[in-house]
This record gives C-alpha cells, sequence and structure tokens, in this order.
C-alpha cells in the first residue's frame, strides 16, 4: 500500500508563512509587478487532485498559504511535518486594519454593495472598486471576460480580493496572470469580506485556535455545509498518503518578484538557487 501511495503521489507545494511572517512581505509587495495568492483548506486539496485546472492554477500562484488547522493537524501526524497556518480571514482582516490606508485602490470582486459601504465606513476607503458577477459566470466565457477586464480596467491596484469561491477565483487570478495586463496583489478570499463586515459569524477564537472553525460554520448552515463538511470532506484522508507535501521557505521567497524568485524545498532536503 506504501508503495502504491508513493507511485500516486502527487506534489503539493506551501509557503512557510503564519500571519505575522507574511504580513511584512504582503505588505511591500507594490503595484509595478503581478501576483495571486490562493489559500488552501481541506477541499482545495479534494480538487488538487481530483481537477486539473485547479493544479493548474495553484502552479501559476505566487504564494500558497495553508488555511485550515485541519490540514496542518493532519501533515502533522500523516506526514510529521509541521506546517504553519495562514488563513485568508485572518489574512484579509489584517490586511484592513493594518496595511490598507484610505487612498489605496482596492478592487473587490464578489460581495454586496451593503458590504462594500461598511467597507468604506469602517476603513475610510476612498479608492475602491466592486463587481459582483452573476451567480454562474465561471460557465459563461462572456461574463468571465467582463469580470477579467473590470479588473484590468482598474489595474495597477494595491489589492485585488476575489471572493466568489473555489475554484473560480483561483481560475479568476490565474487568467490574469496568464493575459498579463493587470498590475497588483490578488487574493483569493472566499467568505473572509462575509466575516470582516458581519454577514456572516465567525467562530469564536477558542474554536478556531483548535480547528474547530469548519464545525461552528457547520452548525450555523447546516443545509449548506453538510454535504461539504460530512460527506465530501473526509475524502480528504486517504489523499493525505498521496500528497508529496512541499514547503516552501520563506528565505527563499523574494517579496520584490515572487513569481520568478520561488525556490521549492522538499522537507528534508536542503536546494539553493541553481540547484538541480
Amino acid at each position: 500500500m506504501r508503495e502504491y501511495c508513493k507511485r500516486m503521489s502527487v506534489p503539493f507545494s506551501l509557503d512557510d508563512y503564519d500571519l505575522d511572517g507574511f504580513i511584512s512581505v504582503v505588505a511591500l509587495f507594490g503595484q509595478d509587478k503581478f501576483g495571486f495568492v490562493v489559500t488552501p483548506n481541506v477541499d482545495h486539496l479534494i480538487r488538487f487532485h481530483d481537477e486539473f485546472e485547479f493544479r493548474s492554477a495553484y502552479a501559476d500562484a505566487s504564494y500558497i498559504l495553508l488555511d485550515s488547522r485541519v490540514l496542518s493537524y493532519a501533515f502533522r501526524i500523516a506526514k510529521r511535518i509541521r506546517t504553519k497556518v495562514c488563513t485568508g480571514s485572518d489574512l484579509t482582516a489584517r490586511l484592513f486594519d493594518r496595511v490598507i490606508v484610505s487612498n489605496d485602490k482596492i478592487v473587490l470582486i464578489g460581495g454586496d454593495d451593503a458590504q462594500v459601504r461598511l467597507l468604506i465606513e469602517k476603513f475610510a476607503l476612498k479608492d475602491i472598486h466592486h463587481y459582483n458577477p452573476p451567480m454562474g459566470f465561471a460557465r459563461d466565457p462572456q461574463a468571465i471576460e467582463v469580470c477579467l477586464r473590470f479588473i484590468e480596467a482598474h489595474s495597477p491596484f494595491r489589492f485585488c480580493f476575489l471572493a466568489v469561491g473555489a475554484p473560480q477565483q483561483e481560475m479568476l487570478a490565474q487568467r490574469l496572470k496568464v493575459r498579463g495586463v493587470a498590475r497588483g496583489l490578488v487574493l483569493c478570499i472566499g467568505a473572509s469580506i462575509n466575516f470582516l463586515t458581519g454577514s456572516e459569524r465567525r467562530a469564536p477564537k477558542w474554536m478556531r485556535r483548535i480547528g474547530g472553525e469548519w464545525l461552528f460554520r457547520l452548525m450555523l448552515n447546516p443545509r449548506r455545509l453538510g454535504r461539504r463538511y460530512l460527506i465530501r470532506g473526509p475524502r480528504v484522508l486517504p489523499l493525505l498518503w498521496q500528497t508529496k507535501l512541499r514547503l516552501r521557505p520563506p528565505a527563499a521567497i523574494d517579496p520584490a518578484g515572487p513569481c520568478s524568485t520561488l525556490v521549492t524545498t522538499t522537507v528534508g532536503e536542503t536546494r539553493t538557487p541553481g540547484s538541480v
């Protein structure tokens, strides 16, 4: 069984950042280049194994930050590897609280007008641009094009938040990179804006610390999330053994050019730029 899993293993990279470590990187990213951030959780790891397009988007990501304490515990047990966690919701909140200033150009894809008004009032934003694509837009090439052009029309931006769920947000980010027009940092953040604006309750801090946020969300919305957490989620267990986890150390990532200077390091190996 172990040899079979080894033959079937899929490389999966993570950037070894916690929130405090990454916030200094993201604050210095700038608007003269393009990059995008993805935040994998249990559902994303399942998609990573199942869907070629999703793996392709992750391969193009500038930063891959672990969003799930559950996965962190699972990697510690299955791989004997300690991984840092930088959740998309915490990252989004920290950016608005401590990094973004009033005159920064911000693009938000997803969410509603009421949420945008709350963000403007709470953070004194003066240059925010919002577009909420129609439901099912990812299956409509014309709707995707409208969304991409909206983002590009407001480039360069400091941050573009994609809050349309996986895999739509990762697909948009990858296409922006391929097109080569947009400049700034794009963050795939899922429901983070809902938490930040109070339209969706977030788990108490003690539940987040022990990895119980999924249970809190399930209790609040069992009809919407029951299948995801109780039926689909357990599929990750056998996939853990087929996942070849690679940590990309922060010291190997240059904030001035993350897309071109990443050094992938398999745990247990030491590699330097230029090595083979």
